[in-house]
């Protein structure tokens, strides 16, 4: 009993080792866990905000009943954009990102014929009104005054068309000669002066009455004669101040259009025209008049579709 009671209790003690206390690495996979945490919500909010409402209303519908889209298809299946029935509601994708192509190009409906007209109705308002400028300068020119009755100005389906007659008495040509007479040589540089105020083209063209040329060399008629009176008023015109490069066009008719056909031998018949030409007959005339059509309304008083009915023409007898 003695020695039962001298033996003393064995107490073990077990010291529990902690591995580097608070700076151990435990806290390091916590921290990993949040940043992968983090990173899941704005990725998940990233996707929120770049998916279009067609697209979250279908999944929201999918949700709702799940089975039922699985097995049926239809609205809710959260693909909008699918061929497949099955899409959610497409609300034109307005929200959030939307691929290039997705929502349906604007069309620009252009009228071609509406567009053509307006420029015609234009470039016959800016002849008009350089055939009210020349009448204008004519009627001012107390030199010019006395020829009135020699420039006739009239709207043809060319253009606006200058014609500088003879009279009895006042010719503008030296007989059965391209030699221009004085007063002939001032109207050309007045009116190559207004000419140059607008960028049409010019068509020139020289004419004789039928009276046959029986002057000068053998073989030279009224088509030579007509052809350089026409020459010497483009070199007038040139010299009153008129671009050179404006003029596309210059020919001698001789009598093959008379102006007045009733009398084939009247002075009137020996005149030059100037033609100031619209769009159409510059471009047919640049093109050897075989690549541009007139429209074919241009009858019975429309120009190029556009009806004159404001313009006072002085149409010439015969022509």
């Amino acid at each position: 009993m003695a020695e039962d009671k001298n033996k003393k209790p064995i107490v073990v003690k077990r010291i529990k080792k902690v591995v580097g206390g608070h700076h151990g690495g435990a806290w390091k996979i916590a921290y990993a866990d949040f940043v992968t945490a983090m990173m899941a919500f704005f990725l998940l909010m990233w996707l929120l905000g770049s998916t279009a409402k067609g697209d979250l209303q279908g999944i929201s519908e999918y949700f709702k009943t799940p089975l039922h889209v699985a097995l049926s298809g239809g609205s809710g299946s959260g693909d909008s954009s699918s061929i497949i029935n099955g899409g959610g509601q497409d609300l034109t994708r307005s929200e959030g990102q939307v691929k290039k192509g997705e929502l349906p190009t604007e069309k620009r409906i252009i009228n071609l014929k509406a567009a053509q007209q307006e420029f015609l109705r234009t470039e016959l308002i800016k002849l008009k009104g350089l055939k009210a400028s020349i009448e204008k300068m004519v009627g001012s020119n107390a030199r010019l005054q006395k020829f009135s009755n020699q420039i006739l100005l009239d709207i043809t389906s060319e253009g606006l068309r200058i014609q500088i007659v003879d009279e009895q008495n006042r010719p503008m040509f030296q007989s059965g000669r391209a030699q221009l007479e004085l007063h002939t040589i001032e109207i050309l540089h007045e009116i190559g002066k207004a000419l140059n105020d607008v960028p049409n083209k010019i068509s020139l063209s020289g004419h004789t009455d039928a009276a046959p040329y029986n002057g000068g060399s053998k073989g030279y008629s009224n088509w030579e004669l007509s052809a350089d009176r026409a020459n010497a008023s483009r070199r007038e015109l040139i010299a009153g101040g008129m671009d050179e490069n404006k003029i596309v066009r210059v020919v001698g008719l001789s009598s093959a259009v008379l102006f007045n056909k009733e009398e084939p031998l009247s002075p009137v018949n020996r005149r030059i025209s100037i033609v100031v030409m619209n769009k159409e007959a510059e471009e047919a005339a640049q093109h050897d008049g075989g690549v541009v059509k007139l429209d074919a309304e241009a009858e019975d008083g429309k120009l190029g579709g556009i009806t004159e009915d404001a313009v006072q023409t002085e149409t010439p007898q015969g022509e």
